[in-house]
């Protein structure tokens, strides 16, 4: 059965069509016989109780530099179609948080992928919370004296923005570092959030492992490793990938969150595991599908349409 697609996602230019997922998700979607129409998420639009967006039919194909065909400008009605992604990067700041609140107006007649009540309920840094035994000691606060208390009894520590993506703003603090309220002043200055600390996690030099689950079933793990003199393994800032087997700690992590996913609808979902530790669970725009498949030789893609066309049949 042909699906009517559309992707809300950053420009399409600008993918790296080796590693980006939402290229691969479309590249799949359009192998499988599904329509393709893309738009940015500031084109999304309410007028007058219809959620519409102004964008273009899509073409893809893997061709470096010659990686999309779009069609003639239009607007659409998104509610005339089957499913719609929600795949732009975070920040996660009211420009993002609004868009959940539209796309809710359609969902689920129209199924919104991942269920955007959730992924605004859910950000990566906060529903780990709800599993404080997988996770490492960690803190949310404004509050100075609040995260001096923890860094006073941890000694090591990550901090970073709560709502941040791609490993921005993260730094380690150390026990002889001297720059927690300089640190805070720097992020009180940027915006009113809180910050997120966690006990540093000494294993992350071996790597950070990005779990993918579809519909709550883990499917495959990639690890990133940072680079020379950087705590920080996030692709975006240099990380490694490399093959990596998941154990037994992993799947027990999985086990347990798996079925929360599955009843929140969060179809496609990657976790990060650090030691054996969770430490996000990312719902907004995961990452890491296509290292995987060159890795282990898995269609996580198919995976994920097959799971969406069974809702939708």
């Amino acid at each position: 059965m042909a699906l009517k697609i559309a992707f809300q996602m950053d420009p399409i230019d600008a993918v790296d069509i080796d590693a980006d997922s939402s290229f691969r998700i479309a590249e799949e979607a359009q192998a499988r016989g599904h329509s393709l129409f893309y738009y940015t998420p500031d084109k999304l639009a309410y007028q007058e109780g219809r959620i519409t967006a102004r964008g273009w039919p899509l073409t893809v194909r893997r061709q470096r530099g010659d990686h999309f065909t779009l069609g003639d400008r239009a607007e659409v009605d998104l509610a005339e179609f089957d499913v719609v992604w929600l795949r732009q990067d975070p920040p996660f700041d009211m420009s993002y948080i609004t868009t959940t609140h539209l796309l809710d107006r359609i969902h689920p007649e129209t199924l919104v992928v991942n269920d955007p009540f959730w992924v605004r309920n859910y950000p990566e840094k906060l529903l780990v919370l709800d599993f404080p035994d997988l996770t490492p000691p960690t803190t949310v606060a404004r509050d100075l004296a609040t995260l001096k208390a923890f860094k006073a009894r941890h000694g090591d520590i990550i901090l970073k923005p709560l709502y941040g993506n791609g490993g921005a703003g993260v730094f380690r603090l150390t026990p002889e570092d001297r720059n927690l309220n300089s640190l805070h002043e720097l992020f009180a200055v940027l915006n009113r959030e809180p910050l997120i600390a966690q006990k540093f996690l000494p294993d992350v030099a071996a790597g950070d492992k990005r779990i993918i689950l579809v519909d709550g079933e883990p499917v495959g793990a990639i690890n990133r490793v940072p680079a020379e003199g950087e705590t920080r393994s996030n692709m975006h800032v240099g990380g490694r990938p490399e093959k990596v087997e998941m154990t037994e700690r992993d799947r027990e992590i999985c086990a347990r969150i798996g079925p929360l996913l599955r009843e929140k609808r969060q179809i496609f979902v990657g976790i990060d595991v650090i030691g054996g530790w969770l430490t996000e669970i990312n719902v907004t725009s995961p990452t890491g599908i296509q290292e995987l498949e060159r890795f282990d030789g898995l269609n996580i893609a198919e995976k994920i349409w097959q799971a969406i066309e069974a809702k939708r049949g």
